[in-house]
């Protein structure tokens, strides 16, 4: 009777019978390497709202921007691989930041592991209605026009949106435009909207569109592939005027290198149950972004090789 109570308990039973520890057992940190309000950030909140009920525990967003996402990507590169330190990665970390930098502190491959794809945002170009420009041709007659007199604003130096304006500048003819950094794209945006800057190339996102649909700021173009379905009124880049002006923006969650696989799996099929759900789905395109779908590492492989060609064209370094 003694042995099968022990028995009953687990005392005596095989290690591999044994009962394995819940997970999650305590909240997980979700890090973003990037300000509030940006597109990363409501990407990583809407998943969090709808993988904490699937988790049965708290998942707790922690915003740690600087360095074009990178000081928040080492961080979480340096974590311990426990499934309780996340990252959401996004092009600017796991590719722009590693191909730009000559000391990048973290590598995107030896250091993460996927979890799973969330969405793509693309970015865009904003004028300041002040211009009293209506169409990118037009912005691009005026910049054109005026060389060295207008500038531009992006997320910060090193990031993809800083990137979107390079290759601006490159694709619309060898557009003579400053770059004023930021610390993010909201800062970037309340600039704009103030009248200090007059050009942003922001990631696409909820924020940017009601910016936009306010009067407050005018999206030219949009530099993706088609046009969104939350704003099929504004026209590609490419359609406007600008060939190969195409930035489309992964948001996706990582985990450390030596996260547990049994996490790893809880984590992935979370995250598949979450890109299933239409009221995510609906969420997303509310934000601007389409729900990322096909193959993660071919996609992954495809845009190392394309941004390296464009990095390599405009001649894009971070010191």
């Amino acid at each position: 009777m003694k042995r099968r109570a022990f028995l009953a308990a687990g005392l005596l039973a095989p290690w591999g019978l044994r009962a394995q520890p819940r997970y999650p057992e305590r909240p997980i940190r979700l890090v973003v390497p990037f300000a509030p309000g940006g597109d990363g950030d409501i990407i990583a909140r809407l998943w969090t709202r709808y993988a904490t009920p699937l988790l049965g525990g708290a998942v707790v967003v922690e915003n740690k921007a600087g360095a074009g996402g990178a000081i928040g990507a080492a961080e979480v590169a340096r974590a311990r691989g426990d499934g309780y330190t996340l990252l959401l990665g996004t092009t600017t970390t796991q590719i722009i930041n590693p191909a730009t930098q000559d000391t990048a502190p973290y590598d995107p491959i030896r250091d993460f592991v996927l979890i799973g794809m969330l969405s793509m945002n693309p970015t865009c170009i904003i004028a300041s209605p002040a211009l009293g420009v209506s169409t990118l041709q037009e912005l691009v007659a005026l910049i054109r026009a005026n060389p060295g007199k207008y500038a531009y604003g992006s997320a910060g130096p090193g990031t993809i949106t800083n990137l979107t304006g390079e290759l601006f500048k490159l694709q619309a003819g060898g557009l003579q435009m400053q770059h004023v950094p930021y610390k993010g794209g909201a800062p970037a945006m309340q600039d704009l909207i103030a009248g200090h800057i007059p050009v942003i190339t922001p990631i696409v996102s909820s924020a940017v569109l009601a910016q936009h649909r306010a009067g407050k700021a005018k999206i030219l173009g949009i530099n993706s592939t088609a046009r969104l379905k939350a704003a099929p009124e504004i026209p590609t880049s490419v359609e406007a005027g600008v060939p190969e002006m195409r930035v489309q923006v992964f948001n996706a969650l990582f985990a450390p290198h030596d996260t547990p696989s049994a996490a790893i799996g809880t984590l992935k099929s979370v995250t598949a149950r979450v890109k299933s759900d239409a009221a995510f789905l609906a969420d997303l395109e509310k934000a601007g972004a389409e729900p990322f779908t096909g193959d993660e590492a071919g996609f992954m492989a495809d845009e190392v090789r394309r941004w390296s060609a464009i990095i390599k064209a405009t001649g894009f370094r971070i010191q």
